[in-house]
């Protein structure tokens, strides 16, 4: 019998999703199940990304371009200068989702036994993306006592190796919806400019921020061009998980030029995806005031009740729609 390669073989299992057989077991037998196990937001994605794949008169459903369209990247260039991310068009490379945008990223920077350091607890895929890349991860802890912080930037020096290529963080955090201030990214900055890394940021829950926190882009910080790369999604913005759309960001043109290699093999986006994307950029801002005031309520709820739990201890988050204890 033909072999399973060993890349194969060490392929890890989604420790999220392979709870979903026994959720739908469970609802077979008539019990009522709370689905806690994944990212899958339950706000209504915005009327206007829906209307654009109900409403269209496309006769030829045909292939995007790889990068994505010119005028879908000038309005998501828009859409960052808002936040205060100063790209261009040319600085975005359209990907089928934010875990696209990370595997192409991870082949476009690291060689087969490179490795990347990641802060602990860490969204469980990005093991299967490194994985896939033939990447090895470094985990550097952070800790509950301090709301899963960045750890001392100490311990990542310790951690920083011949084969190291770049740090990931995720921010705001999943799992554990921390959310790094600016004094963390600064640091963070000094340290690849001083090893000459990358610093790769997920930042696909960037609109979800409490508290009157600010959320702090690694592609707002000025002498990082050669070295930032953002990972972005329409999933949780505009809860459009299906729609499987998402980008690279990078003033990179070496690394932005391998990206779009990687897109160019896989042909394109989805398209009415990408119709539905494009139009989502239309959706008001009340929308995410309510869905923020909607996870705000909900977060509260949450800790209030954990925390009425004997000798648990818990870690309020400040982004993000996610809670660890």
């Amino acid at each position: 019998m033909p072999k399973i390669s060993q890349k194969g073989q060490a392929m890890p299992e989604s420790p999220i999703r392979k709870l979903v057989p026994f959720a739908e077991a469970a609802k077979k037998r008539g019990n009522k199940v709370f689905h806690l196990n994944i990212g899958q937001p339950d706000i209504k994605t915005p009327q206007v990304a829906l209307d654009a794949v109900k409403n269209n008169t496309i006769e030829v459903l045909s292939y995007a371009r790889s990068e994505g369209s010119e005028e879908y990247r000038e309005k998501l260039a828009a859409y960052y200068k808002k936040h205060n991310i100063n790209v261009t068009a040319e600085d975005i490379i359209i990907t089928t989702g934010g875990s696209e945008a990370l595997l192409f990223t991870l082949g476009s920077i690291t060689d087969a036994g490179d490795e990347i350091i990641i802060p602990e607890p860490f969204y469980a895929n990005y093991n299967g993306f490194s994985t896939a890349n033939n990447t090895k991860v470094v985990p550097v802890i952070s800790s509950i006592d301090d709301g899963f912080a960045l750890p001392p930037i100490e311990e990542f020096e310790k951690l920083i190796s011949p084969k190291t290529k770049a740090i990931l963080i995720c921010n705001p955090g999943n799992p554990t919806g921390y959310l790094y201030s600016k004094d963390e990214i600064n640091k963070l900055k000094a340290l690849v400019l001083k090893h000459d890394l990358f610093l790769v940021a997920d930042e696909v829950y960037r609109e979800f921020v409490y508290d009157d926190n600010k959320h702090n882009s690694v592609m707002s910080l000025d002498g990082l061009d050669q070295h930032a790369i953002m990972i972005d999604s329409v999933s949780k913005r505009y809860s459009m998980c299906g729609a499987r759309i998402g980008c690279v960001v990078s003033k990179n043109k070496t690394f932005t030029q391998a990206i779009l290699k990687f897109a160019q093999a896989r042909l394109s986006s989805p398209t009415y995806a990408l119709l539905a994307s494009e139009a989502a950029l239309e959706t008001p801002q009340s929308y995410f005031d309510e869905v923020i005031e909607e996870y705000v309520d909900r977060r509260n709820i949450l800790i209030e009740e954990l925390n009425k739990i004997p000798n648990l201890k818990v870690s309020e988050p400040k982004g993000a729609f996610y809670c660890i204890s």
